[in-house]
Order: C-alpha cells, then structure tokens, then sequence
C-alpha cells in the first residue's frame, strides 16, 4: 500500500482580506468616532495602510478590520503589523501591515521538529520550498499529525492540502 500524505501550506485568501478592507473603509466611513479626523484603511502597494489623527484611532481602525477579518475566515496570523505601534507621521499616526504567504524556513523546521518529537512514529516531513509535506502509511497517524499541528504556537496561518 502507497504512503498518504498531505502538505502543510500558509495561504491567503486576497479576494477575502480585500473584501474585509473594502467593509472596514466603508464601516471608518460612516462611524461617528471617525467623523473628521482624516481615518482611513486601504492599499498601498501590497502593504495595508491605516491612517488617523491619533494613534488611538489608527488601533481602533485596526480593531475594525480585524474584526471583519475574522469574520470573513482569515486567520490573523496572515498579517504582519510589525510591532503594533503606530508611527507619527507629520500630524497623522499611520500603521502598515504586509500579508504573509508561505512557511518560512524556520517556521517550516519548527513543524518538522514538532512532528519528529511529539507525532505519531512512522510520519514522515519534509520540506518543499514554502510546503511541508507529510506522509505516512497510516491516515489515522495523519489525522493526529493534523490535530497535532492545529494546537501548535506557528507564526503563520496553516493549512491543510493535498490529502491523498
């Protein structure tokens, strides 16, 4: 019998963060807390920009498009705020977040660490460029694999593909 396997990717969905983006503006908009204050979120390049007259506003802005985020299925791990702290930019505060795509070498070895430590024997994981690919004789040792993976403390958004 053949090995089954299935790769471990860290993907985002642009159409969805951008619809979230596109309902965050028209929500900074319309809101009253936001009214003349010069609040916005959109693009720039591949780069998410908030910008407001306080930093107060621009992290209440981001709570904003966090919130839509979520409820769109886009994990929060996928962006990257940098450290959180918006930047004074003449008499404005901007925040810029960038989307992550793809597992990181490191992120990639933490996995395969993980699973050679605390898996079910007999997994098998090897890196492939931005995947990780497992395999293993057993599907059941795969589904823990996964269960095990879930519960994991990674800096990326995974998820599950391939399943053969």
């Amino acid at each position: 019998m053949a090995d089954s396997s299935f790769d471990v990717v860290s993907k985002v969905d642009r159409q969805e963060v951008d619809n979230a983006l596109n309902q965050a503006a028209k929500e900074v908009a319309q809101r009253y807390d936001f009214k003349n204050v010069g609040a916005s979120i959109s693009w720039s390049g591949d780069s998410i920009v908030m910008v407001a007259n306080s930093a107060e506003r621009v992290l209440a802005i981001l709570d904003v498009f966090q919130s839509k985020l979520v409820r769109r299925g886009v994990s929060l791990k996928a962006i990257d705020l940098g450290d959180k702290e918006p930047r004074a930019s003449g008499k404005e505060y901007r925040m810029e977040g960038t989307l992550k795509e793809g597992l990181s070498q490191e992120n990639a070895k933490k996995l395969t660490k993980l699973i050679r430590d605390e898996g079910p024997k007999g997994v098998k994981a090897q890196i492939q460029g931005d995947e990780l690919r497992v395999s293993s004789k057993s599907r059941d040792a795969l589904q823990e694999v996964i269960a095990l993976l879930k519960g994991a403390d990674v800096d990326a958004a995974l998820q599950f593909v391939n399943y053969r």
